[in-house]
């Protein structure tokens, strides 16, 4: 985790003061890059203790496609509690449904994004091919309206399961360029309690050497408390990922937007730059996780079986804790 040290000096160096939402300053950059070779390791930070099972256990939250903080403590996590609950902006949003709602965020978009399609109501062959992929006609969910050509349409309704889509175009297409999902709905970010800031995923699958690797774009970067807990849950993902489609995880590649240290996080971060790195641990997924490229079986349900307790860490050493308040 040399490469997240020199980060942070690089922020302390040539980062300017700015103000946001939190009423907190930032010291910040325009854009970052951490690029991790988990063949090498699983990148969990050293310099201070990373709250593991928090981190593992809210990825998997999402996986799920949760938008209730409490189903992310039944897992372990709290990190959404404040969010969900203390936010004041949320908390007077007409959309918030009541303690520990987080409206639609990350997961809700990742396995069941609301698609709409409006389509000529005379063509009903195409109606019928929609209807025979899943999409509901509009009568049954609302009216249809007038086309910018002057045609009546219907409004047709679909969930799409983006994450899902991903791990069958690994094992069946692996050659698209196109394996990817995101989380940012602007249809729906005035209904969320936070937009997404770890935004947009990217699946990267080498046939020649049997490795997936991924990308991340964080549009905003919380470099203290953050980046480290976004880096293990992301990491972790593209190993279950790999596992589940017969592949072994190679390079995550985070890419960051406003990469920035809260003013009150300073003093933590200078402490972690007095501490050297300790090596890298290595992830370890329970056997009852069936890996595709031992059993040649590829069963996807095990996006919705895997629990925290599949995944421990291996020879993980590491810096006495270090603790500082996340902006909320």
């Amino acid at each position: 985790m040399k490469q997240y040290q020199d980060l942070v000096r690089q922020i302390f160096n040539e980062g300017d003061w700015q103000v946001n939402r939190t009423g907190v300053r930032t010291l910040s950059i325009p854009g970052a890059m951490l690029r991790f070779d988990l063949k090498r390791g699983f990148p969990a930070i050293t310099t201070k203790r990373l709250a593991f099972k928090s981190a593992i256990g809210e990825m998997i939250g999402f996986i799920r496609g949760f938008s209730h903080a409490a189903s992310f403590r039944a897992l372990g996590s709290k990190v959404w509690d404040q969010n969900a609950n203390e936010n004041a902006q949320w908390l007077a949003n007409p959309f918030r449904k009541g303690e520990d709602d987080m409206g639609p965020v990350y997961g809700v978009q990742w396995r069941s994004w609301p698609a709409y399609k409006r389509v000529n109501a005379e063509n009903t062959e195409l109606i019928a091919k929609l209807k025979s992929e899943g999409w509901v006609v509009g009568d049954e969910i609302g009216s249809g309206g007038t086309g910018h050509w002057g045609e009546l349409e219907v409004l047709m309704y679909k969930e799409v399961d983006q994450l899902l889509d991903c791990l069958d175009k690994i094992v069946n297409t692996p050659g698209d360029r196109r394996i990817l999902f995101h989380g940012w709905n602007p249809a729906q970010l005035d209904e969320m309690a936070l937009p997404p800031c770890h935004l947009l995923y990217q699946f990267l699958p080498n046939q020649n050497k049997g490795e997936l690797s991924m990308t991340l774009y964080i549009r905003s970067s919380d470099v203290g408390l953050g980046l480290p807990f976004n880096t293990a849950a992301a990491a972790m993902l593209l190993e279950l990922v790999a596992r589940l489609t017969g592949y072994t995880a190679r390079h995550l590649t985070i890419f960051t937007g406003d990469t920035h240290i809260y003013e009150n996080h300073v003093e933590m971060l200078q402490e972690q730059l007095k501490r050297d790195p300790y090596e890298s641990p290595r992830l370890v997924i329970n056997e009852r996780v069936p890996a595709k490229a031992q059993t040649g079986i590829y069963d996807p349900v095990w996006l919705m079986r895997v629990h925290p307790d599949d995944f421990t860490l291996e020879g993980y050493v590491h810096h006495p804790p270090l603790t500082a308040p996340m902006a909320v």
